[in-house]
């Protein structure tokens, strides 16, 4: 099915991920890190990527951003166990702000499986949506 890279530094949640997306029939690896994730992505060949916001060293939304400037329309899901918090005083919902940013969707540790496995189809669904108009508008531009 599809190529997945996982970043986050959390080996529990990175191998339960890693199981469930396995299952799931995906090919999948593992970064502990923005900085290892970069490198692995830049090697490797990757259809979505999962990416923990709050990471040691590089953090998943610089790390976010790197990626986009090489490959802009990668799909990224942002999972983070910083709570959301409905007051804006309280501090910022870095969730809604890595969507804003780019991401196509969000999940809040902990998550039930099924959230992932949906989030992830909902975006790989969507990344063919998308590369395949690409596609056809690219023939109707190169036409006779």
């Amino acid at each position: 099915m599809a190529r997945i890279l996982i970043v986050d530094d959390d080996p529990a949640v990175q191998a339960t991920i890693k199981i469930l997306l396995d299952r799931a029939g995906h090919s999948v690896v593992g970064a502990s890190d923005g900085r290892k994730g970069l490198a692995i992505f830049e090697a490797g060949d990757f259809d979505l990527l999962l990416l923990d916001i709050f990471m040691p060293g590089m953090d998943g939304l610089e790390t976010m951003r790197l990626i986009h400037a090489q490959q802009p329309l990668i799909p990224i899901i942002v999972i983070s166990g910083r709570p959301i918090t409905p007051d804006p005083a309280s501090g910022p919902d870095f969730l809604s702000m890595a969507t804003k940013l780019g991401a196509i969707s969000s999940l809040q540790k902990p998550f039930k499986p099924a959230a992932l496995l949906a989030a992830v189809a909902g975006c790989l669904e969507a990344a063919k949506r998308s590369s395949s108009s690409s596609i056809q508008a690219g023939d109707i531009a190169s036409g006779p």
